[in-house]
């Protein structure tokens, strides 16, 4: 599995309509609904939004498309095949449409729309998913330290401490690494 290496865009005119595709990362729904709002927010004007993204869950995958009012298949689809194919997880690639007055066809949309996403995705890059976990640890004041460098090792997060008699974190891990933490501490 793979993931975005950072944000993609692409912007292409095709017959007369301007089609402009965002490929991201998304690690959850909320970040999934508000990358979607931002890009629609910024294209209040436009015609349509197709988007596809494939989030994986501790139910397993989610995968979901929207052709946005263009027929059936011709939008979402083709971004949606795309990240299958290349086997994508929490991404998300939205293309907007502002048509231009020339019908293009069931043929034309899904080149369209998937050639700008594919665009997108490309400028985007990947890297190897690494799925991450949270995880409570509590320790001593004396091992505060020792503990933050070690997060810093694995390349976790610190996304929450407490301090009471004892010291009391919530970290975000890579899985694997999260049990050798454990461990240790």
């Amino acid at each position: 599995m793979q993931t975005f290496r950072q944000l993609g865009q692409a912007d292409q005119t095709i017959h007369k309509s301007r089609f402009i595709a965002r490929a991201n990362r998304c690690e959850n729904e909320r970040e999934l609904a508000l990358f979607l709002r931002q890009f629609a927010s910024e294209h209040q004007t436009a015609g349509h939004l197709a988007y596809a993204f494939r989030m994986k869950t501790a139910e397993g995958i989610v995968a979901r498309f929207s052709d946005a009012g263009e027929p059936a298949g011709t939008a979402g689809k083709p971004v949606m095949q795309m990240l299958d194919g290349q086997n994508y997880v929490n991404c998300c690639v939205a293309v907007i449409r502002y048509y231009g007055g020339i019908n293009l066809g069931t043929g034309g949309l899904v080149r369209a729309y998937g050639g700008t996403a594919k665009m997108a995705m490309e400028q985007a890059g990947s890297i190897p998913f690494v799925e991450m976990v949270q995880l409570r640890i509590s320790t001593t004041y004396k091992r505060v330290d020792e503990l933050t460098r070690e997060v810093q090792r694995l390349h976790g997060e610190v996304l929450d401490k407490q301090f009471d008699e004892a010291v009391h974190f919530l970290l975000k891990l890579p899985s694997d690494a999260a049990k050798q933490l454990q461990a240790r501490f």
